[in-house]
C-alpha cells in the first residue's frame, strides 16, 4: 500500500475534504489547518506554521508542534511538505489550499511544480477540482474519470504534449503559456493519459469521490 502525506491548509475548506487517513499516513495541519481538523476530528501527526493565520499558538492537545518564524521565504505549505519529505513521503494531498486569497492558490500551485520537478507528486484540491503538475512524465486515468480535463503549459513552452483516450486527442504538441489551446477536454468512458516529453504542465480535472490516478 503506498504511504500518502495529507496536509490541510487554511484555505477553503468542502464536505469532502474530511478524510480517513490509514496507520501509515502522515497526516499534518498547516497552521489554521489545525481548526478543521479539530472540527471534524482528523487525526493530527504533525501541526506547523507561524500560526498567522489563527492568531494563537495551539495548546497542549498537539505534542508534536513545529512553530516557524513568520519572516522566511517558504511558505507553512512548503514546509510541511518539507517536513513530510523528511519522513519519507513522496506523495502528497493538499485540502485548504485553494478560495481565500488568490496568492497563497497560486503559491501552492508553484509548490506542486516544486514537487514535480524534484520527482514527487502532490495534488491540490477544491471543492469539485484536482489540480496536479506533470513535469517530463506523464498522468494516467482510468476509463471511470467523467467530465472535463484541462492542461497548461507551466513552462514558456512545453514540448511533444500528448492527450489520448479523450474527446480530442492531441500527439506530439509543443504547448506554449500564453495561449489557452488545452482548456476543456474532455473525458470519454475511457483509459486515458496526458503526457509531456519536455516540460512542466498543470493538469485540472474532476473531483470524484477523493479518487486520482495513483
Amino acid at each position: 500500500m503506498k504511504k500518502r502525506c495529507y496536509i490541510t491548509g487554511a484555505g477553503e475548506h468542502f464536505q469532502n475534504d474530511i478524510f480517513s487517513p490509514e496507520k501509515s499516513d502522515l497526516v499534518i495541519a498547516a497552521d489554521g489547518g489545525y481548526i478543521f481538523h479539530k472540527l471534524h476530528g482528523i487525526r493530527t501527526d504533525i501541526l506547523i506554521g507561524d500560526f498567522d493565520s489563527i492568531n494563537c499558538t495551539p495548546g497542549n492537545d498537539y505534542k508534536n508542534i513545529i512553530k516557524l518564524n513568520p519572516v522566511k521565504d517558504e511558505t507553512d505549505m512548503l514546509c510541511a511538505i518539507q517536513t513530510g519529505i523528511e519522513h519519507g513521503f513522496s506523495e502528497f494531498h493538499i485540502f485548504g489550499g485553494t478560495g481565500g486569497r488568490n496568492d497563497h492558490t497560486i503559491a501552492n500551485i508553484q509548490t506542486l511544480t516544486w514537487l514535480a520537478k524534484n520527482d514527487f507528486r502532490g495534488f491540490l484540491y477544491s471543492e469539485n477540482e484536482v489540480m496536479t503538475v506533470v513535469y517530463n512524465s506523464k498522468i494516467e486515468f482510468d476509463k471511470s474519470f467523467s467530465g472535463y480535463i484541462s492542461v497548461f503549459s507551466i513552462d514558456t513552452e512545453s514540448i511533444n504534449v500528448t492527450e489520448k483516450g479523450l474527446k480530442y486527442t492531441v500527439e506530439n504538441y509543443n504547448m506554449k503559456n500564453d495561449f489557452p489551446v488545452g482548456v476543456s477536454n474532455e473525458f470519454t468512458g475511457n483509459d486515458s493519459f496526458v503526457s509531456v516529453e519536455n516540460g512542466t504542465l498543470l493538469v485540472i480535472y474532476p473531483r470524484q469521490k477523493n479518487r486520482n490516478p495513483f
